[in-house]
């Protein structure tokens, strides 16, 4: 396993044993860090005989919830979470963060509102001293299709720049 890799993982699986009890409802994010997370959660599962009730924020996280046999459920159901577990793509020294690369920002900011605690999940790529140092490809906002011309222009007349569309690719 690459170090960068390897990094991911002992950050996921000791979050997810720092944080993770029985009977807990867990918001589980999304993104490549998410997988890790998720792999000790289904072994601590079944190791400890644990009841976890899982909320995803993606169809990703859904389907790594179901790979795994752990228990699925919605908002509808647990409007309260315990825990909330997710990953970042830059933290700053004072714990800012950049989220919503992987373009789940608006169900991954839903599932962290209704959570008790958020975990963020990053190794030590992530650390900046301040945003935009690691992360590259500018600051993620979701805006539903209705808004999208309102908000273009607003962005661009308080803080120039160009507003890019990013288009759902190789996604489900």
């Amino acid at each position: 396993m690459a170090l960068a890799e390897e990094a991911k993982r002992r950050a996921a699986w000791a979050a997810v044993d720092a944080h993770v009890q029985n009977n807990h409802i867990l918001g589980i994010g999304s993104g490549s860090t998410i997988v890790h997370a998720v792999n000790r959660l289904a072994a601590r599962v079944k190791q400890e005989n644990l009841n976890i009730t899982c909320i995803p924020t993606s169809f990703q996280a859904r389907q790594l919830v179901l790979q795994n046999d752990l228990t699925l459920s919605d908002l509808d159901r647990h409007p309260e979470l315990d825990v909330a577990i997710d990953g970042a793509d830059e933290v700053d020294w004072d714990l800012n963060l950049i989220k919503g690369g992987g373009g789940c920002l608006t169900q991954e900011k839903i599932v962290a509102g209704y959570a008790k605690c958020l975990v963020i999940i990053a190794d030590y790529r992530k650390k900046s001293k301040s945003l935009g140092e690691q992360w590259k490809k500018g600051i993620p906002i979701e805006v539903i299709p209705m808004a999208y011309k309102p908000v273009t222009r607003v962005l661009t007349k308080r803080f120039g720049g160009v507003a890019e569309l990013r288009m759902a690719v190789s996604k489900v």
